[in-house]
């Protein structure tokens, strides 16, 4: 079997993909940003007890590793949020961990905050993968770095790295945010929120290539595109 040239499918099956947000430091300050207006909700929503949660993808449009990405026709200003991905059974329990990539258009978020579904929800938005990793063979939180590379016609236009010890929330608070009046028969795969965020004259361009490495995981790689019609 000449594994190197095999293709591999989202680790999915019929789960929703929902995200968390503002769950680190470097998030917020992002966030406050992009929407000078709302500033104040971000900070709010970041020390509040009640997390940020948003549904993000249904199984259908996530794309796997090796596939590609979109950026929006009618975004100027667009980025990957590398995340680490948990893994529930419809019991809500944490049964492993995988990579996740939140596509998110921040000049269409930052012109309103009730823009974040167009922003965030869209074929292409949300990558995952490589493989799941079995929650008891993931290292300890403090242990586990995640690492975006953005390279731009083989050159490097972007490395940034941080670690889930500077994680405001755990996986396990979010997860019980997240089921608190929301059953999930199928299961579900919650995307745990940025500490990566590029400088903000930054913006993803067709051809470009996203790699998301994190400890115990692996590396997600996609590539970026741009078309106004999915569909076509």
């Amino acid at each position: 079997m000449d594994l190197p040239h095999l293709s591999l499918l989202p680790p999915i099956d019929e789960q929703e993909v929902w995200a968390a947000g503002v769950t680190y430091k470097r998030s917020e300050e992002a966030r406050k940003r992009e929407s000078h207006d709302a500033a104040i909700f971000y900070d709010k929503v970041y020390r509040a007890e009640r997390p940020e949660l948003f549904f993000k993808a249904p199984a259908y449009r996530v794309v796997g590793p090796g596939g590609r990405v979109r950026i929006r026709a009618d975004s100027r200003w667009s980025v990957p949020e590398p995340e680490l991905a948990v893994v529930c059974d419809p019991h809500l329990r944490i049964v492993g961990y995988t990579i996740g990539n939140d596509m998110s258009a921040r000049d269409i978020e930052g012109a309103n905050p009730l823009y974040l579904p167009q922003a965030k929800i869209y074929d292409g938005a949300c990558a995952l993968g490589p493989v799941i990793t079995l929650a008891e063979a993931m290292p300890p939180p403090d242990q586990v770095t995640i690492h975006l590379r953005i390279e731009r016609a083989g050159q490097v236009v972007f490395d940034g790295q941080t670690s889930l010890a500077h994680m405001r929330r755990s996986p396990e608070e979010l997860i019980a945010w997240l089921g608190r009046e929301t059953t999930f028969p199928k299961g579900v795969i919650l995307l745990t929120g940025t500490g990566i965020v590029p400088p903000d004259d930054f913006t993803l361009l067709p051809g470009d290539t996203i790699h998301i490495d994190i400890t115990g995981i692996g590396r997600l790689t996609n590539t970026v595109e741009c078309r106004p019609n999915p569909a076509a």
